[in-house]
């Protein structure tokens, strides 16, 4: 397998656009420098920057037209200078800083894991982004507590999904909203108090449920006006963590248009305000982490224990072939995903 050539496929964003502006490209087989392995792709997570970019709207994606993605699983193919041999052939999965979108990535060896041998290749590919997110929020920056209580933010969503994984073995009590087809879905995985965002003011509801004490933590992922919402919801020593913004995601001029009426309505939070109302604010963006490699590895060990020990439960709604990435998109775009979408090769 060291010594074989194929031919790579890799999906481009050939504009900004709706779903139907990915193409395939052919590129030859790819070659490691050192430190570096070659994976032959299994499945392939796609998460909401993926969209952004391909909207035009995330400032980090390379420049059109390019190829985004930043997990995957497979099997390693190749290796580079300095890597064991018995790497070769292992399953594994990891991080790549976009390129992700293909049959084959290349990527320095701190950046894969060892799949473990009770999940597939389809729940490993949906690990990294959202559950090392959500492990950011909730444990390293969140400080969640046993007795704390946290309102996540599109609960049905995958780093939604992963942050209830994570609090429900925290202890935490847990609110979360979602679309209402989602409750019982949302239960059964342990929701404690499911709040309708469609059909009440999530505020109110959460007032109501909590006696207008509000909670400890609040995972936002929608951003805007929303954040101020959110840091009202917070009760004293509360925390609110930022992770993006998701409502300002649309194609073309209407995107544009959404993310300046999303950056206008962002509150500005004066440190003095902070000090007297004992709450504070935090941002989350694995993207920018690519520095921290030791950081990385230390989180995904105790993900790893959480998915031995079974109170880390990735769950993949739906898995789409390599060549329906377009309808991928779409299905994640129309807020129907009940945790990850993927992509199989």
């Amino acid at each position: 397998m060291q010594g074989e050539r194929f031919t790579v496929r890799k999906l481009i964003i050939t504009k900004a656009g709706g779903p139907e502006v990915f193409a395939i490209e052919e590129h030859e087989d790819l070659t490691p420098p050192a430190g570096q392995v070659v994976v032959d792709v299994k499945a392939i997570g796609i998460n909401f920057a993926d969209i952004l970019a391909r909207q035009g709207l995330y400032p980090d994606a390379p420049r059109l037209p390019c190829c985004v993605g930043y997990e995957f699983s497979g099997v390693v193919s190749k290796i580079g200078e300095g890597i064991e041999p018995d790497l070769l052939e292992r399953a594994v999965f990891g991080m790549s800083r976009f390129n992700g979108y293909a049959t084959q990535v290349c990527v320095p060896l701190q950046q894969i894991f060892d799949k473990p041998d009770n999940i597939s290749f389809e729940e490993a590919a949906g690990i990294p982004v959202n559950y090392l997110t959500a492990w950011q929020l909730l444990v390293v920056m969140g400080s969640l507590q046993p007795t704390d209580s946290i309102l996540i933010h599109n609960a049905g969503g995958g780093v939604g999904l992963a942050a209830l994984d994570i609090a429900k073995h925290i202890g935490a009590t847990t609110y979360g909203t979602s679309s209402p087809e989602k409750h019982t879905f949302l239960k059964h995985r342990g929701l404690d108090h499911c709040i309708d965002y469609r059909n009440q003011d999530w505020e109110q509801e959460l007032a109501q449920l909590t006696n207008n004490a509000g909670v400890e933590l609040i995972i936002d992922p929608l951003g805007g006006g929303h954040w101020r919402k959110s840091y009202r919801a917070l009760r004293a020593t509360g925390r609110l963590g930022m992770f993006g913004i998701s409502t300002a995601a649309d194609s073309h001029l209407a995107g544009k248009l959404k993310l300046l009426k999303t950056a206008a309505q962002m509150p500005f939070f004066h440190p003095v305000s902070l000090m007297n109302e004992n709450k504070s604010v935090f941002g989350v963006n694995m993207g920018k982490l690519w520095h921290e490699p030791a950081k990385i590895r230390q989180w995904m060990d105790r993900i790893l224990t959480g998915i031995k020990e079974d109170w880390i439960r990735p769950h993949v709604d739906k898995s789409f072939r390599f060549e329906g990435v377009a309808k991928a998109h779409a299905y994640i775009e129309a807020r129907k995903n009940k945790g990850k979408v993927v992509l199989t090769v």
